[in-house]
């Protein structure tokens, strides 16, 4: 199976494990200008030259060989899963692409039809029951993860220990996880261990948001979005994610951490 989703610096320098809807794109932009001194033009997920990606065939000897050594900082980051599904739903739900079309063609009119969900209008601007329609989208995500129907679950909203496990069980260590939400102090301890051949100040750096403007903005508070039902299901998708990365479940309203991420626990639990 090798490293889906694993990205390298063109230098060797760090290696990360893309975890969607979690400062991703502001990651590998960061890691590209580690190595040229220049952001990329455009969305880094396009890249296809500057730094070593998984799904090109031509880098993934180079990054088996750099993962499998241990020798390299390895790194990923993640996010409370409760403002990780509510980004997911308004970015790719709800919003317009990059490319000017709703997200996955007819995965959009599906959800409309077999939810009742509504997404506001073609362009996603109009005024509708964001709530309503959350907790709707909640159960799709929901049957997709747990019966993998009426599709596949997408990485956008399928657990953040799926995506960080298969690194482990395939041979990589993680060296730091940090949160999107303590996103500075995180990332500042990757750049210190990458010695960047171009320096990189946190403060000035922009935010990449690739989902930016996609979507309508949020119209309420994160707590209001979930009721006991909506709650239930959360846990019943994220439940290794709250437990492994010290999320607070019990009040949707705390997007922070509860305590630091314990990587002998997330090897030991992942890696089984």
């Amino acid at each position: 199976m090798g490293f889906p989703g694993t990205w390298m610096t063109e230098s060797g320098s760090v290696v990360y494990r893309v975890v969607p809807k979690c400062a991703c794109s502001t990651i590998g932009q960061i890691m590209f200008y580690a190595d040229h001194g220049t952001f990329f033009d455009g969305d880094i997920h396009d890249a296809t030259g500057g730094m070593h990606k998984w799904a090109m065939e031509t880098s993934q000897p180079l990054i088996e060989k750099v993962v499998k050594a241990r020798k390299t900082y390895t790194f990923t980051c993640v996010r409370n899963p409760y403002t990780r599904i509510l980004s997911s739903f308004f970015d790719k739900i709800c919003g317009i692409q990059r490319n000017g079309r709703r997200y996955r063609g007819n995965l959009v009119p599906t959800l409309v039809q077999k939810y009742g969900i509504e997404v506001g209008g073609p362009d996603g601007k109009e005024d509708f029951d964001q709530i309503a329609s959350f907790r709707r989208f909640l159960l799709f995500a929901r049957d997709t993860i747990r019966f993998k129907k009426p599709m596949e679950p997408d990485i956008h909203w399928s657990a953040m220990s799926g995506h960080i496990s298969t690194f482990i069980v395939n041979g990589g260590r993680y060296d730091q996880i940090f949160f999107t939400e303590k996103f500075n102090e995180g990332m500042q301890k990757v750049i210190d261990k990458m010695a960047p051949k171009h320096a990189i100040d946190l403060k000035t750096i922009p935010r990449f948001n690739e989902s930016e403007g996609h979507g309508p903005a949020r119209a309420h508070p994160v707590e209001d979005y979930f009721d006991d039902l909506s709650r239930h299901l959360v846990w019943e998708i994220y439940k290794k994610d709250f437990q492994l990365f010290k999320y607070d479940f019990d009040n949707p309203g705390n997007k922070m951490p509860t305590a630091e991420v314990d990587l002998a626990e997330v090897h030991a639990k992942l890696g089984e």
